[in-house]
C-alpha cells in the first residue's frame, strides 16, 4: 500500500501553526452527519465514524460537544457534499471531497487551486475509477501477528494487513469499518492511529524533483481550502 499512514497524518496536523483549521473542518462534518441522522453515535453510525476519526486528530471535547449541540438546535445551515475530479503535474490523479453551503464558491475554489499549480480539474469519473474505496485502520503496541490472530478469531476478513514503522496498518473493505475495529477494540484496544474511510490508488506514481514539489504546492492549496475535507492522490510523495 505504501502511504505512510501516520506520517500523512502528523504532516497534515502540522502544516498549520496551530490546528485551529482542522479543528474547524471536523466541526462541520460533525454538524452534518449529526444533523442528517441522529445525534447519539451509537444510533448513528457516520457520526460514530466521523468521531473515531477526529479521536486520531485530538480533536477537543468541546468541539465536538458544540457541532453535536448545534445539530440538535435544528440550525437550518445547510450544506452539500461534493467530489471532483482532476489532473496535477506529469498527469497524476487526485480526488477531492468538499462540504459546503456555496457549491459555486466551492468550484471555483478549486478549479483555481489546480489551475495556479500545474493541474486542471476533470469530469466526473475521469479519475475515481483509479482508486478503491478502502478503510484503514492504523494501531500501536500490538505485532502483525497479534493482530492478525485477533481479526481470525473474530472471523473478520481484511484486505491486507503490514507494519508501517511502529504501527500496524489494517485495510479493508469500507462496510467492514466498525467490525474491523470493534473486534480490534473487544481484544483490548482502545486507541487507534489511524481511522479513515479513503480512497487508495490502485497504481502509484512517481514524479521528479520538479514535479513534485509543484505537486505538493497544489495539494497544500487544496487542502487549505476551507470547504475541502479531503484529497486524496495516487503520487508517492516518499512519506
Amino acid at each position: 500500500m505504501g502511504r505512510k499512514w501516520n506520517n500523512i497524518k502528523e504532516k497534515k496536523a502540522s502544516k498549520d501553526a496551530n490546528t485551529s483549521r482542522i479543528y474547524a473542518k471536523f466541526g462541520r462534518e460533525i454538524y452534518v452527519v449529526a444533523r442528517q441522522g441522529e445525534p447519539d453515535p451509537e444510533l448513528n453510525q457516520a457520526l460514530k465514524f466521523v468521531l473515531e476519526r477526529a479521536k486520531t486528530y485530538n480533536v477537543p471535547k468541546h468541539i465536538i460537544d458544540r457541532a453535536i449541540e448545534k445539530a440538535k438546535g435544528g440550525s437550518d445551515e445547510n450544506y452539500d457534499e461534493l467530489r471532483y475530479e482532476g489532473f496535477g503535474p506529469s498527469g497524476s490523479m487526485v480526488i477531492v471531497d468538499a462540504l459546503t453551503n456555496n457549491v459555486n464558491r466551492t468550484a471555483s475554489e478549486v478549479r483555481a487551486a489546480f489551475g495556479k499549480n500545474g493541474g486542471n480539474m476533470g469530469v466526473s469519473g475521469s479519475v475515481a475509477y483509479m482508486f478503491d474505496a478502502t478503510a484503514v485502520i492504523g494501531l500501536e503496541g500490538k505485532s502483525e501477528e497479534e493482530v492478525l490472530e485477533i481479526l481470525m478469531e473474530a472471523d473478520v476478513e481484511v484486505r491486507d494487513l503490514i507494519q508501517e514503522d511502529e504501527a500496524v496498518i489494517v485495510y479493508a473493505e469500507p462496510d467492514q469499518f466498525h467490525t474491523v475495529q470493534q473486534a480490534l477494540k473487544d481484544a483490548g484496544i482502545s486507541e487507534f492511529t489511524v481511522a479513515e474511510l479513503t480512497m487508495l490508488p490502485q497504481n502509484e506514481v512517481t514524479l521528479d524533483a520538479d514535479a513534485q514539489a509543484q505537486f505538493e504546492k497544489m495539494i497544500d492549496a487544496l487542502e487549505d481550502l476551507e470547504d475541502v475535507k479531503q484529497v486524496y492522490h495516487n503520487v508517492d510523495l516518499g512519506e
